[in-house]
C-alpha cells in the first residue's frame, strides 16, 4: 500500500524568529519513503537537520519577518496490515528492564505520575500483568475521556485530563502513558500521521495524531487509547517522554500560526 502524507504550515512573525520543527518521518520508516518528505519553505531559508536525544529528526530555521510557508508532500510504502495484537506479551519486572527504557517509567511534563499512582494500582492492580493490563488501561482511558477538538488545551496534564474527562488524542495518550508508568510499565509518547484507512472517514480536518508505545516482552508495542483498535497506515514522526519532547514546532519569539493542513491518504491504484 502507498500512502500520501504531508503538511502545509503558514506562520507570521514581526521579526526574524528561530524555529525548531519536528516534522520529518522517523528514521525507522525512512527506508519506506517512495517520495521523500523534503521540507520546502516559501520564501526559501537555510535548513539545518539534527537528531535529538530521542533519535528524532529535527529541523532548525530562522523565519523571516512576515509570512513563511513550510510544507512537504511525500509518498510512503506501508504493509497495509492492522497493528499487532499480542495478548500473551508479558510485563518485565523493573529490575530486568533495559536501562534505556527506565526513563519511560518516570514522571514528565505532561505525565504527572505522582498524582495518579494510587488510582492506577487501585483500578488496575488486579489485572493480569503484561498486555492485558495495558489493554485495560486503554479501555479505561477510551471510556473515561470524551474526544473533541474543542477540548484542545496545550497545557493540560494527564491528571487534569483525568479530572476533566475530555481532551484530544494527546490527552488520551498522556493519560494512558501515565497510568502505565504508575504500573511499572515503560511507556512513551508518539506522534505522526494516521489517516482514515480501513475505517469510515471522519468529517473533520486531518491533523497529526498522538498515540503511545508500551515496552512488553523485550520490545515496544503500539497502543492507541483514543481509537482503541488496531489501525492501518500509522506513520511515525517522533517519540519522547510526552508531547513536550515531540512538539511539531517550537518558536523562539512572537510567531503566529495562521494556517494548518495535514493529509494522509491511501494512493488508489490507477490500473484499468
Amino acid at each position: 500500500m502507498q500512502i500520501r502524507i504531508g503538511y502545509e504550515l503558514i506562520y507570521q512573525s514581526p521579526q526574524p524568529t528561530p524555529m525548531i520543527l519536528n516534522l520529518q518521518v522517523h528514521y525507522t520508516r525512512a527506508g519506506d519513503l517512495m517520495r521523500a518528505d523534503q521540507m520546502l519553505t516559501e520564501p526559501w531559508v537555510p535548513l539545518t537537520l539534527y537528531r535529538d536525544g530521542f533519535g528524532n529528526w529535527c529541523t532548525r530555521l530562522i523565519a523571516p519577518p512576515g509570512q513563511i510557508r513550510i510544507s512537504a508532500d511525500a509518498v510512503i510504502l506501508d504493509r497495509g496490515l492492522p497493528e499487532s495484537v499480542v495478548p500473551s506479551a508479558p510485563q518485565i519486572s523493573v529490575e530486568r528492564l533495559p536501562e534505556e527504557t527506565l526513563v519511560y517509567l518516570l514522571g514528565s511534563r505532561y505525565c504527572d505520575t505522582d498524582r495518579l499512582s494510587e488510582f492506577a494500582w487501585n483500578q488496575f492492580g488486579a489485572t493480569t500483568p503484561g498486555w492485558p493490563r495495558v489493554q485495560a488501561v486503554c479501555d479505561f482511558v477510551h471510556g473515561h475521556l470524551t474526544f473533541g477538538y474543542q477540548f484542545a488545551r496545550p497545557t493540560r496534564t494527564a491528571f487534569e485530563a483525568f479530572q476533566e474527562r475530555q481532551g484530544v488524542c494527546r490527552d488520551f495518550a498522556h493519560l494512558a502513558v501515565t497510568l502505565c508508568r504508575c504500573l511499572n510499565i515503560p511507556a512513551r509518547y508518539c506522534t505522526g500521521y494516521l489517516g482514515d484507512i480501513g475505517v469510515p472517514p471522519v468529517d473533520a480536518p486531518m491533523d497529526f495524531s498522538g498515540w503511545f508505545e508500551a515496552f512488553l516482552d523485550g520490545q515496544w508495542y503500539t497502543f492507541d487509547a483514543r481509537h482503541n483498535t488496531p489501525r492501518i497506515g500509522r506513520v511515525l514522526i517522533a517519540r519522547g517522554r510526552d508531547a513536550a519532547d515531540v512538539a511539531i514546532s517550537m518558536t523562539f519569539g512572537v510567531c503566529t500560526l495562521q494556517s494548518f493542513r495535514v493529509w494522509t491518504d491511501e494512493v488508489k491504484s490507477l490500473a484499468a
